[in-house]
């Protein structure tokens, strides 16, 4: 709760609107009530009215300073399918199928964010992936100075010697299978942004691998080492200070005894608070590892280079999981311009 809890004290000082699209979820209920009663902000819940309202009652939660939108009785409800339409015109879209589409609560809840009627979104609790990551790669484009729509996990660690006073952000962890070189080297940039805004620290980023600094050979690990370098040389063009290291094994990255053996003269051996890695399948497996076996207070996917802030949360989040990821998600609702400089406008964007 020590990371956390200063999220929400930010966050208290500048109040957001959030998008929950599970309105009749338990969790989203608890976690929507929380966020009101913390003094975090507005957040909406979208579905039935009659449905939320029931579900609330059979969990004794006040819907008291929260918001009930049913997208199917919604005056937005045209406006955005013909804003889809126009978004998706290029596949063939017409306006029945728009009405259809934006009639789903999260391509509505999306569009919300895109249109600025909400702040940020957070979604996932009862669906996969693709359904709450799809409307919002379809709606809101990447952000400027982004070219890799990612994500990422925020753990927080009971010892305080790892990564920054025990958290760590953890990339990509929930989005792309097998990134490229430059996505690699994207996802990096994203994450130590993301690292410097809520953190307030110099990120220090690990590119993860079986090998550090060449103690084996393999194509894997030459990906990793020119995503390093490409990382390196991008950074100041985004006006980032962080120090990138890679590759590196994560006990190297992490534990300073074994840093000192294998690269004694490295800023970021040792002492990592971004870990990055090569790609889906390790990133999703250790985080969830760290989660449950280290009982890890875990944060995400955080998705990192769209133009609005949003989250994909897991099917296995608990009401305060949630509460966590939306409070995040409105903290980077604060600075998101500083983020992603540029961010924000409404204009049609590339759809996925």
């Amino acid at each position: 709760m020590r990371f956390i809890g200063s999220v929400i004290e930010k966050l208290q000082r500048h109040p957001k609107r959030i998008v929950f699209p599970e309105g009749t979820e338990p969790r989203v209920l608890q976690a929507a009530r929380q966020f009101f009663a913390l003094r975090l902000g507005a957040p909406i819940l979208l579905g039935d009215r009659p449905e939320v309202k029931e579900a609330a009652t059979a969990l004794n939660v006040s819907l008291e300073g929260i918001r009930i939108i049913n997208p199917l009785e919604s005056p937005d409800l045209e406006s955005f399918a013909k804003r889809f339409e126009m978004l998706r015109r290029s596949k063939g879209i017409k306006m029945p199928e728009a009405l259809e589409t934006m009639s789903k609560a999260n391509y509505f809840g999306a569009m919300m964010v895109a249109m600025r009627q909400a702040d940020g979104l957070v979604s996932g609790t009862n669906e996969a992936s693709g359904s709450v990551l799809r409307p919002l790669f379809q709606i809101i484009k990447v952000a400027p100075q982004a070219t890799t729509a990612s994500s990422c996990m925020i753990m927080e660690v009971e010892d305080t010697r790892f990564g920054e006073r025990g958290v760590l952000l953890m990339g990509d962890c929930g989005v792309i299978p097998d990134p490229s070189v430059d996505q690699l080297a994207d996802i990096a940039i994203s994450t130590a942004r993301m690292a410097r805004q809520i953190l307030n620290c110099r990120p220090r980023v690990a590119f993860l691998s079986y090998s550090t600094r060449g103690s084996a050979t393999h194509p894997s690990i030459g990906k990793v080492q020119a995503a390093t370098a490409m990382a390196q040389q991008k950074a100041p063009s985004v006006f980032l200070d962080a120090d990138f290291e890679g590759e590196l094994q994560v006990d190297a990255a992490l534990v300073p005894e074994i840093a000192a053996r294998k690269l004694p003269e490295s800023r970021v051996a040792g002492r990592a608070n971004v870990l990055i890695f090569p790609d889906l399948n390790s990133g999703n497996i250790a985080s969830k590892l760290i989660q449950h076996i280290a009982r890890a207070n875990a944060y995400g996917q955080i998705l990192l280079g769209l133009d609005r802030p949003a989250a994909d949360v897991s099917r296995g989040s608990s009401a305060h999981d949630i509460l966590g990821v939306a409070a995040i998600v409105g903290l980077q609702a604060i600075e998101y311009q500083k983020l992603y400089p540029g961010s924000g406008e409404i204009l049609p964007g590339e759809a996925f």
